[in-house]
């Protein structure tokens, strides 16, 4: 069954879009109250088990790069079950792993997996909708989305405590087979036939010769640099400098997640009256100046840093992605109708590819304060919107066919 059309009814659709596109975030939050644990159980390092992090983030921007144009070429439903196989298999590894290498190479197989079957969420939702509605419906479809973020380390804190380390993975595994029966039997295929069907390189071409989409591009990787800047030293500093417990960090973590579920539903009702763009500024500038004050409170605090103030900064900080990720999206997105996974596809990548860097730089300079940690994010904030409005100067260009 082909779609391409707003006539399209399925029953709890943007609960099953976003149940997909849940694999990320779970997979990346759920074991984070386990990293110490998981440190000890396999004899290695804190830091160490933090940089299967950073490859988690290079395996699903892998992932998205090829299962882009293999969606568009062939297919929403086969990229999402061919990506589920692998994330299954890689889930399934992990439980088994010896050591600490193994467990960074079996990420890089599950997020593999993630990546090519993420990366059709959004291309299903530019199939059927566009410009403000597409924006609108990302929006939405993240609201129940913060649900993944806001839970999962909950999740993995309650299954370490009762039944150890490795069956957060297994609680992974279950959840893919699951989704892949629901899709199975409720997902139609949505991607438009093309009589013309360019090769993967000519289709990212295509994306990258637009000057105006590769801003939202910037846009994308920035903000993901800088949210996983934080993610990546979030075990270290909330329990490690701040002292908190592996009960109370999920929660400390939690917040931030609705930071973002407020600012996505705020994001939905100003779609109604403003452009994606001017709420992308918007969420940038907001961040800048956050990130600003996070940055000379840490540098300047000393021995005075207070949780209860850095907790805020940072849940506004992090909330602003809400406003960041949905309009970036569907700006991108709006320029390529018949090739949005493609579009998706180098956003997700370079955005995943470029938060391992970030969150691989912060580990590396790693000094047990917030300090690091705080100096990526604002950089990230100060060159997401100098970059993009750089390059998006002068007239739009028409969307490609």
């Amino acid at each position: 069954m082909t779609a391409g059309t707003k006539s399209l009814h399925i029953p709890g659709f943007l609960f099953i879009l976003a149940a997909l596109t849940a694999l990320a975030p779970l997979a990346t939050d759920a074991y984070l109250p386990a990293v110490p644990t998981i440190a000890e159980s396999l004899g290695a390092s804190v830091h160490q088990v933090e940089l299967s992090i950073s490859f988690f983030l290079f395996g699903f921007s892998m992932g998205q790069l090829f299962g882009g144009p293999f969606s568009d070429h062939f297919g929403r439903r086969i990229g999402i079950f061919t990506g589920l196989s692998l994330f299954l298999t890689g889930s399934l590894a992990i439980m088994f792993t010896p050591n600490v290498e193994w467990l960074w190479c079996f990420r890089i197989l599950q997020a593999l997996g993630g990546g090519m079957t993420v990366v059709n969420t959004p291309a299903i939702v530019r199939d059927l909708y566009s410009g403000r509605e597409s924006a609108q419906t990302l929006s939405r479809m993240a609201v129940i989305l913060m649900l993944a973020p806001l839970m999962a380390p909950v999740l993995g804190s309650l299954v370490l405590q009762t039944l150890g380390w490795h069956m957060i993975f297994g609680l992974l595994l279950i959840y893919g087979a699951i989704i892949a029966f629901v899709i199975y039997r409720s997902l139609p295929e949505t991607r438009v036939v093309q009589k013309d069907r360019p090769n993967a390189i000519k289709r990212y071409w295509m994306v990258l010769k637009n000057r105006h989409a590769v801003g939202y591009l910037a846009s994308a990787c920035f903000g993901y640099g800088s949210l996983f800047a934080f993610i990546t030293s979030s075990p270290s500093v909330y329990m490690g400098y701040f002292n908190l417990s592996e009960t109370v960090y999920p929660f400390a973590f939690g917040a931030n997640v609705f930071s973002v579920l407020v600012m996505n539903k705020l994001n939905i009702r100003l779609l109604a009256k403003h452009a994606p763009r001017k709420l992308l500024l918007g969420g940038q500038v907001i961040q800048l100046i956050t990130g600003a004050g996070l940055l000379l409170f840490v540098t300047f605090g000393g021995d005075a840093l207070n949780i209860f103030l850095f907790i805020p900064l940072v849940m506004l900080f992090f909330g602003c992605h809400g406003l960041v990720s949905a309009n970036s999206m569907a700006g991108i997105t709006d320029f390529f109708p018949r090739n949005s996974a493609t579009a998706t596809a180098l956003m997700g990548a370079c955005g995943f590819a470029f938060g391992a860097m970030a969150g691989s730089v912060t580990s590396l300079f790693a000094d047990g304060t917030p300090l690091p940690m705080t100096m990526v994010m604002f950089a990230c904030a100060l060159l997401a919107p100098a970059v993009r409005l750089l390059l998006q100067m002068g007239p739009a260009p028409e969307p490609a066919e």
